[in-house]
């Protein structure tokens, strides 16, 4: 059953090669930003009003020793997907100079290496850590195929990345009052199909944190060293 939008200003970022894509939803309409950076994005949507929530699909809590309940908790809510989440690495390795010197720290500390892909997003997760600092807005994490799993009542089999699993995402969206087509403007021409889905995803996540009705994994979130509450959105 189509869901009525909120009024409230939730906006929803996902990482992309070329920078970070936004979309926001607010008094029943959506906007979509395109920026290198995660601040600038959000300088974009609260150009018009503050924002209530912020769902960023990038860890939130980095673990000191060991697994984040978090993304074991999402692995199973994704179920056949599951792959698209990766585990966490502990703060050492992601701040480690090199992959191997990750990898090593990670293997002593979590008992698993660091997969290439992991470790080159560092920078964007210590993105997110200054922006946490810089905003009064409530910055939580999200996945967006444990955002989609919720929509859909069940884990989904299409990889996103695929013209049915790109279709059932976007009619799950509108089904929810987040209609994606027509021209995006800038993030619709630097952003690949599924960071757009992505970021409509988060900004849906964001939507009920900030109305309520959100559910966190796990329930309470985890505490690391950090002081930041761990846990995955949906």
């Amino acid at each position: 059953m189509p869901v009525t939008p909120s009024r409230t200003r939730a906006l929803g970022v996902d990482a992309c090669k070329a920078g970070w894509v936004g979309i926001l939803l607010a008094d029943e309409r959506l906007r979509c930003f395109f920026a290198a950076t995660i601040a600038a994005v959000v300088a974009q949507a609260e150009a018009d009003g503050p924002l209530a929530a912020v769902g960023v699909d990038m860890p939130i809590g980095l673990p000191d020793a060991g697994r984040r309940t978090a993304d074991v908790l999402a692995k199973q809510a994704i179920g056949p997907l599951r792959a698209s989440v990766f585990m966490t690495p502990v703060r050492a390795a992601l701040r480690a100079s090199d992959h191997a010197t990750a990898s090593a720290l990670n293997s002593e500390l979590a008992g698993e290496g660091v997969s290439q892909q992991a470790f080159a997003l560092r920078h964007k997760v210590f993105e997110v850590e200054e922006l946490l600092a810089s905003t009064s807005a409530r910055v939580v994490e999200v996945h967006p195929e444990a955002s989609f799993a919720r929509m859909n009542g069940g884990p989904l089999r299409e990889r996103k990345s695929t013209w049915a699993g790109a279709e059932v995402r976007r009619l799950l969206l509108a089904d929810q009052g987040i209609p994606l087509f027509g021209d995006l403007g800038t993030a619709g021409r630097s952003a690949g199909v599924d960071d757009v889905l992505d970021a409509a995803a988060a900004a849906w996540s964001a939507r009920r944190v900030a109305t309520g009705q959100a559910v966190s994994l796990p329930d309470p979130p985890e505490a690391f060293s950090d002081g930041r509450p761990a846990a995955i959105w949906v």
